[in-house]
This record gives structure tokens, C-alpha cells and sequence, in this order.
């Protein structure tokens, strides 16, 4: 994948390497879902329907390096847009990181257990479908609930109010 420098994830992005740009992403697969804009609100709905190459038992692209050849219209997000895409979960690193906000304590980078995201309510594995298996899009918008918060929040919070 390439060198990664300690602690890269709290650089600002535009000093990341290509590898390090790579390594920030959580493994949600939240951005690998279809959403349904409506036409005259312009809101966006999230569903709970994979794209094709999203293997829905790990949240991993199944052929992430050629993927623009199989979904022409999978988005590959870079410096330039993050700020633009409005429909990034709120827990995205990529977002997190353009908004100079540490990424939280289940993140892989941070906890050092890729499994933390699912745990933490974040993850889509086990929660989607395929979009080979959905039927219409329409029956399928889902209100993704927040991830939970960490420990380190909660006492926190506990501490607080104590």
C-alpha cells in the first residue's frame, strides 16, 4: 500500500500521500449505498441497498480497483470534492478530517481493530442488500442511526454532570 507516516490521520488532508488518503477510510461502506434525491426538495434519503461490488457480509468494494469499469458512476473521492459531498455520514473520516475534527475512538487507525466500526454501530455489514436484490429503491429508505458513543465520550459526559 505504500509508507504510512504516524499518526497521518491527523495531518491536514491535503498533506496526505495517495496511500494515506486511502488508509483514512474507515470501512463503513455507508458511501457504497444507493440514496434517492427528491425532485423537489432536492433532500437526500438514504437506503439501505449496496451497490453490486459492495460485498454486503464485509463492506469491502469487491473490485475496488476497477470499479469505475463496472459502475461508471461510482464516485472516487478526492481532495478537491470531500467538502462538496453533502451525503457523507457525519462519522466519515474523510468529513471529519475536512472539518479539522479528530476522528473517533472506534476508528481502525485509532483503536487499531477494524471490527470497532461495526461495533459501534457504524458498519453496514449484515444491515443492506444488494442492489441486484432490492426491487425499487423506494422500499428501501432506512434513517442510519449515529454511531455510539465511545467510552471516553461518555465518561466524559459523566464527568461532567457530576
Amino acid at each position: 500500500m505504500g509508507e504510512l507516516r504516524d499518526r497521518f490521520w491527523e495531518l491536514p488532508l491535503g498533506t496526505l500521500t495517495r496511500p494515506e488518503w486511502e488508509a483514512l477510510c474507515d470501512g463503513c461502506g455507508r458511501c457504497c449505498l444507493h440514496k434517492i434525491e427528491d425532485a423537489d426538495t432536492g433532500e437526500i434519503h438514504d437506503t439501505n441497498v449496496a451497490c453490486k461490488l459492495l460485498d454486503t457480509g464485509t463492506a469491502q468494494c469487491s473490485d475496488y480497483r476497477n470499479r469505475k469499469a463496472f459502475v461508471p458512476d461510482c464516485l472516487r473521492l478526492t481532495l478537491r470534492i470531500v467538502e462538496q459531498v453533502s451525503w457523507l455520514p457525519s462519522t466519515c473520516a474523510y468529513r471529519l478530517r475536512a472539518d479539522r475534527r479528530p476522528l473517533p475512538d472506534w476508528h481502525y487507525l485509532v483503536s487499531g481493530d477494524r471490527d470497532a466500526v461495526r461495533r459501534a454501530g457504524v458498519s453496514v455489514v449484515g444491515r443492506v442488500v444488494s442492489e441486484t436484490d432490492a426491487g425499487p429503491l423506494e422500499h428501501h429508505i432506512v434513517d442510519w442511526p449515529s454511531a455510539r458513543r465511545s467510552r471516553y465520550a461518555q465518561a466524559a459526559e459523566e464527568e461532567e454532570g457530576a
